[in-house]
């Protein structure tokens, strides 16, 4: 079975991921809804997730991948600039970064959840299955 990566985070944010699963977006909630309970290929995904000095709506470690969902004030230049950052570092990390507005999950789900699905399929084609290794 391949190790997965260590990925640092700050423990000093887990209670504020915390906060924020207990008061989530309705977009977050819908989102959640379809990725919970590994219904997403059976990859395993975990909501408010501290990575670094950051807290991710969405991340899988299996595929290395954060999905943000942003709401209006992300339009502003001051978050915007910091969501530049923080995909930056996550990119840093190995973590791949989708992010979709709030209006994308509310009113088209099924493009949100499409665009994820090929994300998964195009890992799985580069990524070696560790099971099938040595067959």
């Amino acid at each position: 079975m391949a190790k997965r990566k260590f990925i640092p985070y700050n423990p000093k944010l887990k209670e504020y991921a915390r906060e924020l699963r207990n008061n989530s977006t309705q977009a977050e909630i819908f989102l959640w809804i379809k990725l919970k309970g590994k219904q997403m290929y059976g990859y395993d995904f975990h909501r408010q997730k501290p990575i670094d000095n950051y807290i991710l709506d969405f991340f899988c470690q299996e595929l290395m991948l954060a999905i943000e969902v942003d709401g209006y004030s992300h339009q502003f230049l001051e978050i915007y600039n910091k969501d530049t950052i923080k995909e930056k570092r996550m990119n840093e990390l190995g973590v791949s970064v989708l992010r979709f507005t709030d209006d994308q999950v509310s009113k088209d789900m099924q493009n949100v959840i499409k665009t994820i699905e090929f994300f998964i399929e195009e890992f799985e084609k580069h990524t070696p299955n560790p099971s099938q290794e040595g067959s």
